[in-house]
């Protein structure tokens, strides 16, 4: 199954399977940090691809991603002129270790000397011009067997990293040193400590590896990752531009990281001190510290309105926020969800989405707005045996050829232009214009402009659930 033609350049795999729930409300697992546009105008996965297009170094990405995201992250991808990526969809996530295996054997299968770039697309890298300098720095060492880790000098005693000791300068090459420990998210006293002997770096979670042997050390160290792996990679299909892994065989592999794994086990592991700024951007208070400040030293996005305030990152992407008389806060409100807590607490957000898990509440995973291949839709008001949405339908997309057993619709064309298929009719609307879907009807819904389809959907009938949808034809193969 050969998937990628590398020829000696480095093969850049984009791992984008976490869920951000640090910040929550905004990330969720419908729709986490890395397909939000965080930190200027493209969203952090299509900036960790932009990271790696110079194709004289790097072939085209590869993508070890959440089933749930494919069509964002295609579409995104495209949005920034990556046309041929390799998007490997996972049935859940399985942690690193998995996603880098599964890298690793696909790309040795075209190129047995294969160098894979393995990287959290949900990270942030100021300088990709010193990004790829420590990359070239650190290809010698893995084009000779070396794992090659990526250390970042703190800024900060942040408590919310891993640090790596560094030991003894590389024989090869004295800008490389060998990896003496690892610390994995130490409390404040002993990051005081470490960071007095100037020895210790972030662990930027970004590795560089030779294929080949990294699938050898996960032979002798993890022999059951890579079995589950190849047994994945064995039973895959392709599903439209994605290759979707086995699910069964996948449901047995160890949910592990790359450093419990591998990295802390290893006698191959080197680091290179990494001299780019880089960001996880785990918390609101990271998004604090990386955006211009007010003279007030606030961070203020969106609709807000603040005095005798300071120190405070608000976000107002729902209701209007009014901040009086507060310090050092983290605002947030979305359509459904308001946020407020401490700037030295935000790290434990991720608890509150737990207990809102716990609790079977909607707002811990999905967003407001529910993305589909074709746009999203807004649920506005619902009652008893009705519900109003909102439907942005994006320019040439189109629904699926459905019908519903319980509900009828009525569509409302704010503006643009739809095409609706309704049994044998196919009608034209344009803005004010209106249809009645009755029950059992099949029909479908296309925007055949260059701008988006706005329409207010009303749902009226005994049930109302998304699982009520018949697809008869799906440009998107959607069951």
């Amino acid at each position: 199954m050969a998937m990628i033609e590398p020829r000696g350049r480095i093969v850049p795999v984009l791992l984008s399977g976490g869920a951000g729930s640090r910040l929550w409300p905004l990330s969720r697992e419908t729709y986490p940090k890395q397909l939000l546009s965080l930190l200027g105008e493209n969203t952090l996965l299509q900036q960790t691809a932009l990271r790696v297009d110079d194709r004289s170094l790097f072939t085209d990405p590869m993508v070890i991603a959440n089933a749930e995201h494919r069509f964002a992250i295609g579409e995104q991808l495209r949005a920034v002129g990556v046309d041929c990526p390799t998007i490997v969809l996972e049935p859940f996530g399985r942690n690193t270790a998995p996603a880098v295996a599964t890298a690793a054997l696909l790309a040795s299968e075209s190129d047995p000397d294969a160098v894979i770039l393995a990287m959290p697309v949900d990270h942030w890298v100021r300088d990709h011009a010193a990004f790829r300098a420590a990359i070239s720095a650190g290809v010698t060492a893995a084009r000779y067997g070396r794992f090659v880790l990526f250390g970042v000098r703190p800024s900060s005693a942040a408590t919310g990293f891993g640090y790596i000791r560094m030991g003894d300068e590389w024989e090869a090459a004295s800008s490389i040193r060998s990896v003496a420990s690892f610390v994995e998210k130490p409390d404040l006293v002993t990051v005081e400590r470490l960071l007095a002997c100037d020895q210790h770096v972030w662990n930027s979670g970004i590795f560089l590896l030779p294929a080949r042997q990294f699938i050898d050390e996960l032979a002798q160290r993890a022999p059951d990752v890579l079995a589950a792996c190849r047994k994945a990679l064995t039973g895959a299909t392709r599903d439209l531009d994605f290759l979707r892994l086995e699910e069964r065989a996948f449901e047995a592999c160890p949910a592990i990281s790359m450093d419990y794994a591998i990295m802390e086990k290893t006698d191959n592991a080197v680091v290179v001190p990494a001299t780019f700024d880089w960001s996880d951007v785990g918390s609101w208070s990271a998004l604090w510290s990386m955006a211009e400040k007010d003279p007030s030293g606030n961070v203020v996005i969106g609709d807000a309105v603040m005095e005798d305030t300071s120190g405070c990152y608000v976000r107002g992407d729902g209701p209007l926020v009014a901040a009086l008389g507060v310090e050092d806060l983290v605002i947030a409100t979305s359509p459904d969800v308001v946020l407020v807590t401490s700037r030295k607490r935000d790290q434990d957000v991720g608890k509150l989405v737990e207990r809102l898990k716990a609790n079977g509440h909607r707002s811990a995973t999905q967003t407001h707005s529910v993305h589909r291949p074709w746009g999203y839709y807004q649920s506005i008001h619902s009652g008893d045996r009705f519900q109003v949405k909102r439907i942005t339908v994006n320019p040439g997309a189109k629904l699926s050829l459905q019908k519903h057993y319980h509900r009828a619709e009525h569509w409302v064309v704010v503006n643009g232009t739809a095409i609706v298929t309704r049994d044998d009719e196919e009608i034209l609307l344009r803005e004010n214009e209106s249809i009645f879907v009755p029950l059992g009807c099949i029909h479908r819904l296309e925007n055949p402009g260059k701008v988006p389809l706005n329409l207010i959907e009303v749902q009226s009938g005994a049930y109302l659930g998304e699982d009520d949808i018949v697809r008869v034809q799906d440009i998107y193969d959607r069951v």
